[in-house]
């Protein structure tokens, strides 16, 4: 079954704007309702997942902290950041929890692939690396088979609000970054590269484009 899918890029926004808006989306839909995925970046803030424990907040300074209610430890969110919010119904597509994350992290370990980047999914610790060091997050909702929040991508940000927490709960985890790895890409590009991947893991074929 060919089941569509609606892509949204509201441009840079406040978390807890966006938070909102996919816990309004998710109560809100039926099982008629078009699946949507989300393109964004946030301001800068940190967030605490439903299990995340403030001692991993060293020292969160000027930047808001706001605790969430999407699984995972602690992460930070800032410009130059790519956000993926899957809004998916996973009962639709018969996808269990596990098979989701999976999915999420192929797509950016092929995309990396794609750009002659080597990376690899960790079983212990959700997300996508490049050798030790974290260039993706992952962190999910689900709510009566339906899933919200998504997954966030480093492209060329500024890495320094992650040595002020221990990220996803690991203390001296490196965080590092497109760019840091030495590849510019714009963040347009790397929206596109990813849509591609998120939709090949996903069986996906019909996409339809609406612009916030």
């Amino acid at each position: 079954m060919d089941i569509p899918l609606i892509v949204r890029r509201p441009g840079v926004q406040e978390y807890g704007l966006s938070w909102r808006q996919m816990q309004d989306f998710n109560q809100s839909r039926t099982d008629s309702t078009v699946d949507e995925i989300w393109l964004l970046q946030h301001l800068p803030v940190f967030t605490l997942g439903q299990a995340g424990k403030p001692e991993h907040v060293l020292n969160s300074g000027d930047i808001p902290l706001l605790q969430s209610d999407r699984g995972g430890q602690v992460t930070y969110h800032g410009p130059g950041q790519l956000i993926a919010y899957t809004l998916l119904d996973l009962k639709r597509r018969k996808l269990g929890v596990r098979e989701t994350v999976t999915r999420l992290e192929r797509s950016i370990i092929a995309m990396l692939a794609e750009l002659g980047i080597e990376s690899h999914a960790r079983p212990d610790a959700p997300g996508v690396y490049v050798g030790d060091a974290k260039i993706a997050a992952l962190g999910l909702r689900i709510k009566q088979g339906r899933c919200y929040h998504g997954l966030s991508f480093n492209v060329d940000m500024d890495l320094e609000p992650f040595s002020r927490i221990n990220p996803c709960g690991y203390e001296g985890l490196e965080v590092t970054s497109l760019s840091k790895l030495g590849h510019q890409q714009t963040l347009p590009d790397i929206e596109k590269k990813l849509l591609t991947h998120l939709c090949r893991q996903f069986e996906i074929k019909q996409v339809i484009d609406i612009d916030d």
